[in-house]
């Protein structure tokens, strides 16, 4: 089977996982609030990875050298995937998707900062097409469309930026069992400590399990997916395909929630999009 064609079928599954993993969201969201959501979710993410590393013996690369590190990464993640749970069930899951996909870009700009790479006329370029397409697709002209979901979904992406920034930190040192592992170690113990902030904690019903697992099962499903299809293709690749998350939730939105596509939604998403592509083909064709 051609490289592509395999790429393209993980890249599918990721897609999917993403886009079940929103509507799951959505779906709890009324039970649960964030940091409960991230409890479950987490506690079953971390039982599969402990799992996964023992019966593959993967357990032995888990030190505790960059510990430091793992849990300002997982500080990050934790208050992005939480900013992000709140927007699905606050805003129309297309806006979501098309604000989330600014995070390589805000990925450029703060690894000029943090980590003192090089910010090239091509990655200044394409970090202002994506604030311009955030100006697109938020429209704050439109003062009924500024509330608190907005502001997570487009918070979220700047939080997911420094998440992969002490990723690849982490990258140099550690391995990716290492990282999954203290991923959900982590995750798990901010949920317990978050998810009491307010005395009461929702417990599961048979009506929520199924949902729970899902976001658990998915969640995981579509980091490996995604890792596995760049491990065979490159991103010029990898990355349209990931885009393709935004009509897939906006038709699942459409007929599930009755909400409208909004045209602008596209615009806005389609010069992101033109932006993280520049940024994609311009370093691949540089590395080649």
């Amino acid at each position: 089977m051609n490289l592509t064609v395999q790429a393209a079928l993980w890249m599918t599954g990721a897609v999917f996982s993403f886009t079940a993993m929103a509507i799951a969201g959505r779906e709890l969201g009324g039970t649960f609030d964030t940091f409960e959501i991230m409890m479950y979710r987490s506690a079953f993410g971390f039982a599969i990875v402990l799992l996964l590393v023992f019966a593959t013996g993967a357990h032995r690369q888990i030190g505790i050298g960059a510990a430091r590190t793992h849990f300002f990464r997982n500080v990050f993640h934790f208050t992005g995937q939480n900013l992000w749970f709140y927007a699905v069930t606050m805003v129309p899951l297309a806006k979501v998707f098309a604000l989330e996909f600014t995070t390589p870009l805000w990925v450029i700009v703060l690894s000029f900062l943090l980590l003192g790479e090089r910010l090239t006329k091509v990655r200044a370029l394409a970090a202002i097409l994506g604030f311009v397409g955030i100006l697109i697709v938020a429209r704050p002209g439109a003062m009924t469309d500024i509330n608190t979901g907005m502001a997570a979904a487009a918070s979220c992406a700047v939080f997911f930026a420094l998440t992969y920034v002490f990723t690849k930190r982490l990258t140099r040192t550690e391995t990716i069992a290492a990282i999954m592992f203290y991923l959900t170690f982590f995750q798990l113990i901010f949920g317990i400590i978050m998810a009491g902030y307010d005395g009461v904690v929702a417990a599961p019903t048979a009506a929520t399990m199924p949902w729970l697992v899902l976001v658990a099962c998915c969640g995981l499903l579509a980091h490996f997916c995604i890792t596995k299809a760049l491990t065979i293709a490159p991103a010029t690749v990898v990355a349209p395909i990931d885009f393709a998350r935004l009509p897939l939730v906006a038709v699942a939105a459409m007929l599930l929630y009755n909400e409208v596509i909004d045209l602008w939604v596209f615009v806005g998403a389609v010069i992101i999009f033109g932006g993280n592509y520049l940024n994609i083909w311009f370093e691949t064709r540089k590395a080649a």
